[in-house]
């Protein structure tokens, strides 16, 4: 599917400068589709999401045989090409609202911003689209909400401005890295129902970065398991609970419940987990 491949990574390595390895051999690709990225902290998840923002960290260095976005090479993208690819065909959104967006400017104007960069829109025009989005999104009285700051929004609401960030332009792609973590369990699955359906309805790809297993297995169809830097698993969303791989199954059982109040979490078997890489 060439036209509808959105992401395209072969060989990816991220390196420190003093040569360690946080990302090794990572490949896959992925259409308009739903696809998961998730592992525990520190498997580098996030890393190859701000890789294929142009955002990784200067200390951190990415190669790769193919890096590329809707057909697109990106690994030599000047700063000039990436501010017009990011927010216009790419899209992302952060973990928590309170340090994503900006607390001297009104909600208006940050999700107006987009629109200023990447069309020639008038100015009643900006501000229709942005009352619209508002309103996709979920948000109560758009027209006032967008002369508001974010310090007057809750942390679910202060969510749903981040994504009419995003979606204000009409994206391909969405990249959600950890979009529910700052929020409670029920607002949680309020906002990971909104991206799903947005993205649907939009006929984008959304590539979620997500430790949640449980979130993943019902708002997803594919998940990529990350483990050190590699990955270990691929497999359909909805088999997650049937999963065969140890490094899947232990993350899949460490899901709290009441039914295990009291109970020790079940512990890797590191072993198993190398006997099982050394097997594929």
């Amino acid at each position: 599917m060439p036209n509808n491949t959105l992401i395209s990574v072969d060989g990816l390595t991220i390196q420190l400068d003093n040569g360690q390895s946080l990302v090794s051999d990572l490949s896959f690709s992925m259409g308009r589709e739903r696809v998961a990225l998730v592992g525990e902290s520190g498997s580098g998840k996030s890393l190859t999401a701000r890789t294929l923002m142009g955002l990784l960290p200067n200390a951190c260095h990415a190669t790769a045989n193919t890096l590329e976005l809707l057909d697109k090479p990106i690994q030599q993208l000047s700063a000039k090409q990436w501010c017009q690819v990011r927010g216009s065909d790419v899209a992302m959104v952060l973990q928590d609202p309170k340090y994503a967006l900006n607390p001297a400017r009104t909600i208006g104007m940050q999700v107006e911003e987009p629109l200023k960069l990447h069309t020639k829109l008038s100015r009643k025009a900006r501000i229709e689209k942005v009352e619209h989005m508002l309103d996709a999104v979920g948000l109560p009285n758009p027209r006032q909400l967008r002369r508001q700051y974010p310090h007057q929004l809750s942390g679910g609401m202060g969510q749903r401005v981040m994504l009419a960030i995003a979606l204000i332009n009409d994206p391909k792609l969405l990249i959600a890295d950890e979009p529910t973590s700052a929020l409670d369990h029920a607002m949680r699955d309020q906002v990971l129902a909104l991206i799903t359906k947005l993205v649907e309805e939009r006929n984008m790809g959304l590539l979620l970065i997500s430790h949640d297993l449980q979130q993943v297995s019902q708002y997803c169809e594919r998940v990529l398991v990350m483990y050190q830097g590699k990955i270990l698993d691929r497999l359909q969303a909805n088999e997650l609970a049937d999963a065969t791989h140890p490094y899947t199954q232990t993350l899949w059982s460490c899901q709290p419940h009441y039914s295990k109040r009291g109970e020790p979490l079940p512990v890797l078997d590191r072993a198993a987990l190398e006997d099982n890489d050394d097997a594929a």
